[in-house]
């Protein structure tokens, strides 16, 4: 399966809608799984740097095929540094979550401007939405 940009859109879309109900407000990238980005947004009230945090966070995920939080905590518990990868993007902090379809990942989720649990929560969320789009793919 292939995250396609119909499914970032809605991915972007459910969150929108929940940082709404919630009246909060974050930056919100969806990447496929490159790393790259397919879909964003930024909500009104959503300070700047969020734009760059979030697409880093969803950038890192699906590289590492893991959450960014995990990245952190390994290069927090002295098992390696971020710079080892030699690339300014990979970043460890909660908010990057992986889009994992048949133990592939095709995508992640990154939100930034809000608590860390928070970020992943809105994230997790995002992510979940691939059992939405499987079995609609188009050929």
């Amino acid at each position: 399966m292939t995250l396609e940009h119909r499914d970032a859109v809605a991915i972007i879309e459910r969150v929108r809608d929940r940082l709404e109900d919630r009246n909060q407000a974050a930056a919100v990238a969806v990447c496929d799984g490159h790393g790259e980005l397919i879909a964003f947004l930024r909500t009104d009230g959503c300070r700047l740097p969020s734009i760059d945090v979030a697409m880093n966070k969803a950038f890192t995920a699906p590289r590492q095929r893991t959450p960014s939080k995990e990245l952190g905590e390994s290069a927090a518990s002295g098992q390696f540094f971020v710079s080892n990868y030699g690339g300014l993007r990979y970043l460890g902090w909660g908010g990057g979550v992986p889009i994992v379809h048949d133990d592939e990942v095709i995508g992640a989720v990154g939100v930034s401007g809000l608590r860390q649990h928070e970020a992943i929560e809105y994230a997790e969320l995002g992510a979940s939405m691939v059992t939405e789009f499987a079995g609609t793919e188009t050929t």
